[in-house]
Formats: structure tokens, sequence, C-alpha cells
């Protein structure tokens, strides 16, 4: 299966230069890359717009099943993509068939109930406290101070932590998300926090999304509810925060959106739109794994083979973006949520899109003078081919007196 021009998915032009990298990938090898992740084990990248629609739009061909894969023999206990790529995870993400539907519908029911008015409020105010303590400096990095704290507080009180418990979970979630020395301490705090919370819910039940997912008739144990509330948590808070900051950073240096930050609330939506066409936060996603020998975009894809989900490439495909020049208004037929069975749950990409908006709007309400504090060019991201985000955005404004 490994060519041998195959592409290694790694390396720094996944964070100077994505698109271009996607451009010129699809010219060498078309909408299906062979790629090397890790330790040269071989898969797929799907980068057309309508090969993607085809493989997340027919499990039965290209299933979520990791079981599947025909590389486990070659793969290292301390492989680094493990916490990305699982095997026998109790989760959500590799669960299939009705019992993936009953699981989706278990969450997606107690997301769908959260009162969007109570979510909004509780963005405000957390926004609002957020960016009380940072506004009476003149200067802040909207990465490490604001983003990268807001949506997973929100998300805490929604689940029914008490407001106490947030920063704690903060700390947890972003060590385990930089994937370095206190990544297993974070995780380790993480899960152990949602067990406590279930034990509560189970006790005394309340009106949160743990509550209503406890209450569900489906027969899930509490270990898999803990291990959805993982994943719904890591999914619901990395790439709202990144959201956030590829939006702010587009509106502080494209002239489109210049006059935005002045008013025109239509401008904070258009260029989140943008940014899911763009610059979306989840560039790639493993993935799928066919079930049998099959072809796809030309190539001969066998059983067992990985194949990732390269969100980023087919929202660029030039198949469908025929004027990627021309902003994207309304148009949100992007694969920035995914697509099919297992794309994001409707309500949860609603949740994800008021704590964006809300955070986006506090920051230009607050700190309405706001610019760079650097030259846009020396903004970095992660140099990762699965998020993208910037590693800081520093700001200056005038300062004002916290509330």
């Amino acid at each position: 299966m490994t060519p041998s021009d195959a592409v290694p998915l790694a390396g720094p032009r996944f964070q100077t230069e994505p698109a271009r990298l996607y451009r010129e990938m699809r010219r060498d090898h078309g909408a299906v890359v062979p790629v090397l992740l890790d330790g040269d084990i071989p898969a797929w990248l799907v980068l057309g717009y309508r090969e993607l629609h085809q493989v997340t739009g027919d499990p039965a061909l290209f299933s979520r099943d990791s079981d599947l894969w025909n590389q486990w023999d070659r793969i290292p206990d301390g492989w680094p993509l493990l916490p990305m790529i699982g095997r026998k995870q109790p989760s959500i993400l590799y669960t299939v068939g009705e019992r993936h539907r009953q699981r989706a519908a278990m969450i997606g029911n107690a997301l769908e109930a959260v009162d969007p008015f109570e979510l909004r409020g509780h963005a405000e105010r957390f926004a609002d406290e957020l960016i009380d303590a940072l506004c009476t400096s003149g200067e802040a990095d909207l990465i490490a101070q604001y983003a990268m704290l807001l949506p997973v507080r929100v998300l805490a009180r929604l689940y029914g932590f008490p407001d106490e418990d947030g920063p704690g979970l903060v700390t947890a979630l972003n060590d385990m998300i930089d994937g370095r020395e206190r990544a297993l301490a974070g995780q380790s705090h993480l899960a152990g926090s949602m067990a406590r919370l279930i034990a509560d819910r189970r006790r005394e039940p309340a009106g949160d999304v743990v509550s209503r997912m406890l209450a569900d008739d489906s027969g899930f144990t509490d270990d898999e509810i803990t291990q959805d509330l993982m994943v719904m948590t890591a999914a619901g808070h990395q790439p709202t925060a990144d959201w956030i900051g590829n939006s702010l950073r587009l509106m502080l240096t494209d002239d489109r959106f210049a006059a935005s930050l002045f008013g025109g609330r239509h401008s904070v939506a258009e260029a989140m739109n943008e940014v899911l066409w763009e610059d979306t936060p989840t560039q790639n996603v493993a993935g799928r794994w066919a079930t049998r020998d099959t072809h796809l975009g030309g190539r001969p894809v066998r059983a067992g083979d990985l194949l990732l989900l390269g969100l980023q490439g087919a929202n660029s495909d030039p198949q469908v973006r025929t004027d990627a020049s021309e902003l994207t208004g309304g148009n949100s037929a992007h694969f920035s949520f995914g697509h099919g069975e297992h794309s994001c749950p409707f309500p949860a990409q609603e949740i994800a899109e008021v704590i964006a908006r809300t955070g986006i709007e506090v920051v230009l309400d607050r700190l309405p003078d706001i610019d760079l504090a650097v030259p846009a060019a020396e903004l970095a991201r992660r140099p990762s081919p699965w998020l993208r985000g910037l590693t800081r955005l520093p700001v200056r404004f005038t300062p004002v007196p916290a509330r």
C-alpha cells in the first residue's frame, strides 16, 4: 500500500503554509493521497470534497471500527498517536451500528435540552470574568488568557460541575491537549472529575446534561458515559477555543473585517464562517477503515486500510470552490463539523457556535480599540497536522476598568 512518494503527515508546513501544502498534495497525488504517520505507518488522506462525502456517508464500506486496521501488528505500545487512533475504546467515537445511533441520540437529546438563553448567559458571564482579569493592563495574549480558558468553563457549567471546579478542569484539559509531561495527569484528573460528577448525579439528579444522559433508558454504563463526557469535553473545548482565536486573528488582520471592530454584528458571523471554510480548527481527523477492498479517487484501497478525513483539504477543493477569494457568506456546506452518522451532533455545533460568537463579541464590546501587538506575520500556529490554532495572539488596547 505504501507508494515511494507517500507524504509524511508531519513537518513545519502544516504550521506555516497548509493551504499551499494541500494544493501541492492534490496536484501531485489527486483526491486521495498516500501518507505516512509516525513510525512510517501508511494511511490515505482524503482531500477531495466528493470523495470525503463518499467516505463519511457510507459506514458499511468505511467503518469507524478501529479494530479493522491492518497495521495494528506494527503499532508499538508507546506510539504517540494512540490517544487519537485508539483500539477498543468504550466511547462513542468507536461505536458503530445501532448502538452508535442509540448513543448519539442519548448525547444529542441531552445537549438539545440546553436552554439557549442560559447558555449565552453562562458564556457572557465567564467571558466577562476573563476580560475583567486582563482589561486594566492594556495588553494581553487572547489565546492563553482568554480563548483557551472560556469553552471548557461553559461546558463544565452545562454538564453540572460547580463553578469552583472550572479552573481545575481548564488546567487538566489543556495539559491533556498539550500532550507533554502533564498530559496523563490531566487525563486522569478529567476522568476522575467526570466519574465523581456521574456518581453525584446518580444519587441526586438535576437539570443538567449529565443528569439527562443518565436518565436515558438505553442502558449505557457509567464508564461509557464517563468516556463520552471526556470526548464531548475535548471535542467541544479545543476546536471552539481555536475557532475564537482564528476568527479574532482574521478580524484583526483582514481589511474586509476591519469595520466590524467598530460595529456591524453580522461581520462576526461572517468571519466565523470564513474560518470554518479557510482556516478550520480541525484540519484532519482519524479516521475510517475500509471493510473490504475497494477503489476511491482512483486509488486501490485494501481491507483494513486507514483513511484520514482531510476536512480542510476538502473545504478548499477547487472542484467545489471555484473562486476561493470570494467570501463564503452564509454557505455552510463545509466539512468542519464532519459529515454522516459520526459527524458532530447538531446541538453540539449550536453550543460551540454560541460560545465562540459570544466570546468574540464580548472581546469587541469590552475592548473596542483592540489591535495586534505584533506584526501579523509573526503569529505562529501549533505545529500539528490535526488541529490548527494559534500559539498566542498578543493584542494591545486602551486599559478599561473591570466590571
